[in-house]
Parts: C-alpha cells; sequence; structure tokens
C-alpha cells in the first residue's frame, strides 16, 4: 500500500477522438482494482473538433484533489507530440514523459501559417531525463485496430507502476466489447512490450 504523502499524479494530453478519456477511465479503473485511492479531473474543451483533451490522474493511499498543481505532474502522457509542449510548466524537474509519435496538425498548421515543430523532442530531452517516445498508432495497427493507439499507451504506462498486469488485463476486458477484447489486450502487451 501506498503512503499518504506517496499520491503520484499524471496528466493525459490528446486530441479529441484519441480515447484519452477512455485510457483515463481504464486507468482509473484499474487503480481503484489494486486498492488505491484516485481522483480523476478531465477537460473535453472541443474534442469533438478535434480540440485539446486533457485528464488528471492522481492515486495513492489517499488522495484529496483531482487536480495537480503547477510543478506537480509526476507522468505526461502525450497522444499526440505537440501536446506534450502544452504542459510542460505541470511537470515535475523528474517527471517521465511518454509521447506517441502521432502528429496531428492545428489548423494554424494545415492553412500552412506555421510549420509543425520539428525539434519536439529534442527539446523536451533537453530539459526532462526520461522521455520516450512510441509509435502508438503503428502498434495499434499491428495488433487489429488503429484506434487501440490508447491502449498501447496504457501498456507503456503500467510498466511504470506497480500495479500487476493481470490487473490491467482483466480491466481491459472489462472494458470493451467481447469482439474488440482480443485487440486490445494485444495492443497493451505491445505498449508494455515498446
Amino acid at each position: 500500500m501506498v503512503n499518504n504523502y506517496d499520491v503520484k499524479s499524471i496528466l493525459l494530453a490528446g486530441v479529441g477522438g484519441q480515447g484519452t478519456l477512455r485510457a483515463s477511465d481504464i486507468m482509473c479503473m484499474v487503480m481503484m482494482e489494486a486498492g488505491l485511492d484516485v481522483k480523476k479531473s478531465e477537460v473535453h474543451g472541443m474534442a469533438q473538433r478535434g480540440g485539446c483533451v486533457t485528464s488528471h490522474v492522481r492515486y495513492g493511499s489517499k488522495v484529496y484533489s483531482p487536480l495537480a498543481k503547477l510543478g506537480g505532474i509526476d507522468l505526461l502522457v502525450a497522444f499526440e507530440k505537440m501536446e506534450a509542449l502544452r504542459y510542460l510548466n505541470y511537470l515535475t524537474k523528474d517527471a517521465i514523459i511518454i509521447l506517441n509519435a502521432d502528429e496531428i496538425y492545428p489548423p494554424s498548421v494545415n492553412f500552412g501559417d506555421i510549420p509543425y515543430p520539428d525539434d519536439i523532442i529534442p527539446l523536451l530531452r533537453i530539459n526532462f531525463k526520461q522521455v520516450k517516445e512510441i509509435d502508438a498508432t503503428d502498434l495499434a495497427k499491428k495488433s487489429g485496430n488503429v484506434k487501440a493507439a490508447n491502449v498501447v499507451l496504457l501498456g507503456a504506462i503500467s510498466n511504470l507502476m506497480n500495479i500487476p498486469s493481470s490487473i490491467w488485463e482483466e480491466v481491459i476486458k472489462k472494458s470493451f466489447p467481447e469482439k474488440l477484447v482480443k485487440i486490445n489486450l494485444a495492443a497493451f502487451q505491445k505498449g508494455r512490450d515498446a
């Protein structure tokens, strides 16, 4: 069991339609199954129009607030590369960053007003020791469904948490219709292996 002062904070950030909120729901169910107290807060924004979507997840033996303070996030999971840049001020100096290799261009890039940044990974690595880029979309395709990229990222996250993979797998089985369970379990394992 985790001590009161061992509360950890995770921020999941993505673009509408990437399954960011679904991933945070699954993560919270896993934490509850593991006997942890967990609080979640989410922002949908303009999700249906490809806008930003975030979810704060905080867990430990006792959590009092669903929102982490600026400088209080231990793990940032960016479902789209540029989304990682929006939340750097939320991260602790020792934060871990996991990001999907996806590049979803915002309107300003699509209209040619500005270029998509090509230095995101080097910038992150200058400021943070642990930055892991995963091509979750490609791994999801190899699992059988591109929409399982969020579960690939959950697999990667699971390696950083002291929760048995069997709990993750049981929650994944309960979270999807039977016809999608095998694909999502494969996606989860590819994320763990990545």
